[in-house]
């Protein structure tokens, strides 16, 4: 699969190869909500709670007698349905956080940039270096890119530094390297920029399961 390159000018440059595996991967929408789910669910603080008998304040002395005083019987004043009691199966400190299979993470990382890629919204860029750190300047260029919102995706490797300080003042922009990849960005942004180096490391990351297939299979015949 071939694709343009352009620069920051959006003006072609070259083209280059991309692995069908995956950017032209069958989409599942169930494994991409999924992975969002999981996600979601690991940023969640989960310091929510609520008092129980044993920590309201207040003693467990009997409130009156057992008989005579025409009420229900009584044993405290700390169950749920006296004012100021504890709460009745309320929320706890827990982690909300759950397991996602490795291979379920990767196929929904291929599924969202196939997605994103047959929908038009990804540009592959051949480098974010810029001569200074001006917003203005900067986004002068971006706007030959129509996006409403965008997502750059950056190699640790290269230094952009003044693409960085320039953009930081720009709204609906992001940036974010290469290593931290994930399906809510790569979602949540309208047009995603990949720089060139940083197709390499994707396409490694995103392979991983095949190099140690293959490692086994030389293991196996050795």
């Amino acid at each position: 699969m071939k694709r343009e390159l352009i620069n920051l000018e959006n003006k072609k440059v070259s083209e280059i190869d991309l692995p069908d595996k995956i950017f032209g991967l069958k989409i599942y929408p169930d494994i991409i909500h999924q992975y969002i789910r999981y996600q979601n669910a690991k940023a969640r603080q989960g310091s929510h709670k609520t008092k129980t008998r044993s920590e309201v304040n207040g003693r467990a002395k009997k409130p009156f007698a057992q008989k005579g005083s025409g009420n229900a019987r009584q044993g405290s004043r700390k169950p749920p349905h006296f004012r100021g009691g504890a709460t009745s199966m309320g929320p706890q400190n827990r982690d909300h956080s759950f397991n996602l299979n490795k291979k379920e993470k990767i196929l929904a990382l291929k599924s969202a940039l196939s997605s994103k890629l047959s929908e038009e919204k990804i540009v592959f860029i051949e480098s974010l270096e810029v001569k200074n750190h001006k917003t203005k300047d900067l986004d002068k260029k971006l706007k030959k890119f129509k996006f409403e919102s965008a997502l750059f995706i950056y190699s640790e490797e290269e230094k952009n530094i003044n693409f960085k300080r320039a953009s930081s003042n720009l709204p609906n922009l992001s940036m974010l390297s290469d290593q931290g990849l994930n399906v809510k960005d790569l979602i949540r942004f309208d047009t995603i920029f990949i720089e060139k180096k940083s197709i390499e490391k994707i396409n490694k990351k995103l392979s991983w399961i095949k190099k140690i297939k293959q490692f086994l299979q030389k293991e196996l015949l050795v």
